[in-house]
């Protein structure tokens, strides 16, 4: 039996919870959360015991534990956890920091524990057969990668301010796609954003449309395009460019009906939000981290992904201030 620690028992928690109790061989002993109600309700439904952190990494008997609580608790709780000797699963991103990020995952790399982190689209089957279809050589020499992705709607204000801002939340998740899927590091970083949909979002210091342009050493291009409003749902697509052709991966639907007359043609809108539509992502990249504890398996988003994720997010950032192109090192 894999015995797991869940901290956070919000929204992403639960989720996590409930995969985990997919497998028969994988058992949730305690949840931890600073809401003693929501650690409680959590816990009864998986037969756990609300704990606190120390308690729960000093049993020896525990092998790993998910981080799915609030952002300014993950690089402590991976360092309590890599120094306890317990394999981690962490929630996106390390820190908002570059420089706590670094701090941590030394502390991480020497525990030697195995490192997974919530990059969940990598885990997506749609862009897994992207990328597969890529590096088969599909469509040539990939040249170019169109990445959209554009929120139903923006979220509280109150959370704009804490989440530290759309590079860093919501376009991280972009920029890991594009490394994974460029297969080469970043040197080249190009934004420009704007706040066009809430003025409080922009009085709270962040922005809410957001075009970058990312640019190999190699010469590869991606364009990334964030909006945090689309009224149709959630908007999540990639285009792969080559040589030889293009792949891409649309929306997926809320249904695949499509109905035609006299007026034309209507299909569905695109499912409503991340949940629905990275269910699947979700549940695999969890699959992966047991597979992590249970068979030695490597992590397909690892800390130093993280990392390199939040270092485009501040390129980026830095870019959108100035209006001149940001260059990375490799």
């Amino acid at each position: 039996m894999i015995n797991l620690c869940l901290f956070g028992a919000g929204r992403i928690g639960s989720i996590h919870a409930a995969n985990v109790a997919r497998h028969a061989e994988v058992n949730i002993l305690y949840v931890v959360d600073a809401n003693p109600d929501a650690a409680e309700k959590l816990a009864a439904l998986y037969g756990a015991r609300v704990v606190s952190a120390q308690q729960a990494l000093a049993d020896p008997s525990l092998d790993g534990v998910i981080i799915a609580s609030s952002t300014n608790t993950h690089a402590n709780l991976m360092e309590l956890s890599a120094q306890a000797g317990k394999a981690i699963f962490c929630e996106k991103p390390v820190d908002l920091s570059v420089d706590r990020v670094r701090e941590c995952l030394a502390i991480v790399a020497d525990s030697k524990v195995v490192c997974s982190i919530g990059f969940n689209r990598r885990y997506d089957p749609q862009f897994s057969a992207l990328k597969q279809a890529v590096e088969e050589g599909k469509v040539g020499k990939l040249e170019m990668l169109t990445i959209t992705s554009r929120d139903p709607s923006p979220p509280p204000v109150d959370y704009i301010k804490v989440s530290g801002g759309l590079f860093r939340d919501m376009m991280i998740h972009d920029f890991d796609m594009a490394r994974w899927l460029l297969n080469e590091e970043v040197v080249e970083v190009l934004a420009t954003a704007s706040c066009q949909i809430d003025p409080a979002i922009g009085e709270a210091g962040d922005v809410d449309s957001a075009l970058v342009i990312l640019k190999t050493a190699s010469g590869k291009l991606c364009q990334i395009s964030n909006s945090r409003r689309a009224c149709y749902g959630y908007d999540q697509r990639v285009e792969a460019f080559g040589s030889l052709g293009m792949i891409q991966v649309a929306n997926q639907l809320d249904s695949s009906l499509v109905i035609t007359n006299d007026q034309g043609s209507t299909s569905a809108k695109p499912q409503y939000f991340f949940l629905e539509r990275y269910e699947k992502a979700y549940r695999l990249e969890l699959d992966n981290f047991i597979a992590c504890i249970r068979d030695g398996a490597e992590p397909i988003a690892s800390g130093v992904d993280g990392l390199q994720s939040l270092l485009l997010a501040e390129a980026a950032l830095e870019s959108s201030r100035t209006g001149k192109a940001v260059m990375l090192s490799l």
